[in-house]
């Protein structure tokens, strides 16, 4: 095989190696059967399929079913200037790429972190060698390398009016997307889990580790907060289906306050 996918995050690797590095540190686990490889053509074969569906004008959720991996939703934003994949999902086929490219041409592709690398060389190449753009400070993490890769530091603008940054907390380089023509000119924040959407739709979450319950500091919490309050933005995605539908910069700072607030002791009294 060209390349093989760790069957637990979804992420490619040049080389099946005896654990995936991603899947073995705090912030992801390895299944306690151990490690799992597969391809592309092995998932083909057990019936995986992906979906493309639009969530708001220019703006469509990429997903496959059954899941690959982590099994989280690519977003695919759209824009007069091409298109952002975000967050590329571990599975690729034909109908997928077809989908993509009618919705116009593919410019750039990115991951929020290394968790959401998925498959994105095979996008790349799928999709005609588009560049893939990678946090320089989450590069050591990177299995599978390409020409077309590209890293880079601080703010992007990628195309007017999306603007690519690196808040951190979750990795060094965890990055968002802001979308200033999103929510109907309200803006829009692809957050990932740099900032994660809770599911009551009122608050959001900051994690060092999701799966195994590690939390960020107030002092790094307060520095992502602030960091995406430099943008106006009504609605934030997460990295699955999971939405804050609106009054979204309001919700990361309460979230944030109350956060720093927890891990500082101030509710030690109710526990």
């Amino acid at each position: 095989m060209s390349f093989w996918i760790c069957a637990t995050c979804a992420v490619e690797h040049e080389q099946r190696v005896e654990v995936c590095a991603i899947c073995a540190d705090p912030r992801q686990w390895v299944p306690a059967e151990g490690q799992r490889w597969t391809t592309l053509e092995e998932m083909r074969t057990a019936g995986y399929r992906t979906e493309v569906a639009e969530i708001e004008p220019d703006l469509w959720g990429i997903t496959s079913r059954p899941g690959a991996g982590i099994g989280q939703q690519a977003k695919l934003l759209r824009t007069d200037a091409g298109s952002l994949l975000f967050d590329p999902i571990g599975y690729l086929d034909d109908a997928a790429v077809a989908a993509i490219r009618e919705l116009g041409p593919v410019a750039a592709i990115m991951a929020s972190h290394p968790h959401m690398y998925g498959a994105q060389v095979e996008w790349s190449r799928a999709l005609g060698g588009v560049p893939v753009l990678i946090a320089e400070r989450d590069r050591e993490w990177v299995a599978r390398t390409d020409p077309a890769m590209r890293f880079w530091t601080d703010d992007i603008e990628l195309f007017p009016g999306v603007t690519l940054t690196q808040p951190g907390g979750h990795f060094p380089g965890s990055s968002v997307v802001h979308w200033a023509a999103g929510a109907d000119g309200k803006g829009v924040l692809l957050s990932s889990d740099t900032i994660f959407a809770n599911p009551d739709r009122t608050s959001v979450s900051f994690m060092w580790s999701y799966p195994n319950r590690i939390p960020l500091s107030g002092a790094v919490v307060e520095r992502v907060a602030a960091h995406v309050e430099r943008f106006a933005f009504d609605r934030l995605y997460g990295n699955f289906a999971n939405v804050i539908p609106a009054d979204a910069r309001a919700v990361v700072r309460r979230s944030a306050d109350r956060h720093i607030a927890w891990v500082h002791g101030d509710f030690d009294d109710v526990t």
